[in-house]
């Protein structure tokens, strides 16, 4: 038998590196190439690294991003999930957040008024939850659908929350993983274009962005978080996507839960009409903005959640993808309070020791392919701003393995502080911002 002939490579990853490294900007066609021979396996990891790492250090223009962007979208399979509907579509992305189970209301409520939404969602990592983490708290739901039926869904219902497939964006896979052992996350060209191929490849028609910003987000601060939504929503306008961003704040838990059955309940309770007001502030201005950009107008969706309809879309979505919606959704085992440490206000909550604390109690993972423990997490008794009294319950830690408790309490260490009654929180605005192509 003949020995294959291996294929000629028409650049040399030490050159495109060197190129990065030394500020330059890459050409079209070597950005094109180093993403396909990457996912190809011809740009060997130690190579991708040293690259992401320039990426880091030097950035990227505009075009160097779109490109990149596109050349992601171009490893894989691209979608339309507007072709053929009868509504238009738009979908909603997180950053990624503390008790940020937004997308489980939102989905539902606009589609209830008109529009169509295919939520591809993702798995939590380290202290952020994962919306698909949370659906599967729910007996029989399933995460893994196929194209036409996401599509016959989206027609039928209105709405979809499903796992994106392999071949959407597969040269993403393989560099999220490789940023994320490397110290190459922070590199907003490289998070923007992560987040917008997949975003851009499953075709919706309209996009909104919700980038959090505090301690318990990616972007710990105001100016970080607007340079990563304006370079995403460029990159959604520049590829035809109608696409705004909504900067909000996560230096508190969003809601009273942070876990995955116990955020379950609460988006429940928030379609039910009731549910904590930060949570159904933010479902509803990401839902007008979603519906704005989709070319839905008159309606209001605080009328769909008071009135029903955003809830007899949920049970709908949750029984197409096998889940049962009226199910006893699944509880820990073990669970252990925190208690108030002095009489006084909560003046602060801080986000990131909460979700640390929900994932040491088996809410979260430290690798992709971890188990979660459906039930636990940590349940809120106080947000900043209201009165508490020392030992009374400020938060219960749900888990299934109590050996847990100990490290999850070390997270919380110096997370509240409690002063004294007539103090005034430092509390953030919800929306912080809005940036629009």
């Amino acid at each position: 038998m003949a020995q294959e002939t291996p294929r000629s490579e028409p650049f040399d990853a030490v050159d495109v590196i060197r190129t990065k490294r030394d500020g330059g900007a890459l050409p079209d066609a070597q950005v094109d190439w180093v993403v396909d021979a990457y996912t190809r396996g011809v740009v060997a990891e130690e190579q991708m690294s040293a690259l992401a790492m320039a990426v880091l250090l030097n950035g990227m223009t505009r075009a160097e991003t779109a490109r990149w962007t596109a050349a992601m979208i171009a490893s894989g399979e691209r979608l339309d999930l507007s072709s053929g509907l009868s509504r238009p579509t738009a979908d909603k992305h997180s950053t990624g957040g503390v008790g940020d189970k937004i997308t489980l209301p939102l989905a539902p409520l606009v589609a209830a008024c008109g529009a169509a939404v295919p939520q591809l969602s993702g798995r939590g990592l380290g202290h952020t939850g994962g919306t698909l983490d949370k659906m599967e708290a729910i007996p029989g739901w399933r995460a893994s659908l196929s194209t036409d039926e996401v599509r016959r869904q989206l027609e039928d219902v209105g709405a979809v929350v499903c796992a994106a497939g392999a071949d959407l964006a597969p040269a993403d896979k393989r560099l999220y993983a490789l940023r994320d052992v490397t110290g190459t996350v922070e590199s907003v060209p490289l998070i923007a274009s992560s987040i917008m191929s997949k975003k851009i490849a499953e075709g919706t028609d309209a996009l909104v962005l919700d980038v959090k910003v505090g301690s318990g987000a990616f972007m710990k601060d105001l100016a970080s978080a607007r340079e990563l939504a304006g370079t995403m929503v460029a990159l959604g306008t520049d590829a035809g996507v109608r696409t705004v961003a909504l900067l909000t704040d996560m230096s508190t838990p969003l809601g009273l839960t942070a876990g995955n059955a116990l955020e379950v309940r609460e988006s429940v309770e928030v379609l039910a009409g009731g549910g904590p007001r930060d949570v159904v502030d933010l479902t509803l201005a990401l839902a007008r903005e979603m519906l704005a950009a989709a070319g839905v107008n008159g309606t209001d969706p605080a009328d769909a959640l008071a009135d029903g309809r955003a809830m007899d879309v949920w049970r709908r979505m949750v029984a197409a993808q096998g889940g049962d919606a009226d199910a006893e959704l699944p509880r820990a085992r073990e669970t252990d309070v925190v208690l108030a440490p002095a009489d006084g206000v909560l003046v602060r909550l801080d986000a990131l020791a909460v979700g640390v604390a929900a994932w040491r109690l088996g809410a979260g993972r430290a690798r992709r392919e971890d188990p979660v423990q459906a039930g636990a997490g940590v349940e809120l008794h106080a947000k900043p701003g209201d009165e508490v009294r020392a030992g009374q319950p400020l938060m219960t830690l749900h888990t299934d393995t109590p050996e847990r408790f100990a490290r999850a309490r070390e997270a919380l260490e110096g997370a509240a502080d409690v002063a004294l009654q007539g103090s005034r929180p430092d509390v953030p605005e919800l929306v912080l911002d809005r940036v629009a192509g």
